[in-house]
């Protein structure tokens, strides 16, 4: 009844700066899109905001990170 527990999986080997840029990318081309469209409510906007500045955030956290790292 009792199987033996397998092993963990290795992590898998990414690219989070590439990833936090391609976010960062769509929240930017959302902001355009909006700022086009003028939407009545302006929290879409300011959530677009939101969304790029945690991602150059993010950007620089894991650049850094990884220059630690080496």
């Amino acid at each position: 009844m009792n199987q033996p527990r397998r092993p963990d999986p290795q992590p898998l080997k990414t690219n989070d700066t590439m990833t936090l840029v391609v976010g960062t990318a769509l929240w930017a081309v959302a902001l355009v899109v909006l700022l086009i469209i003028r939407p009545v409510h302006t929290w879409s906007i300011w959530t677009c905001v939101a969304g790029i500045g945690l991602g150059l955030f993010g950007v620089y956290y894991v650049h850094r990170r990884d220059s630690r790292r080496r």
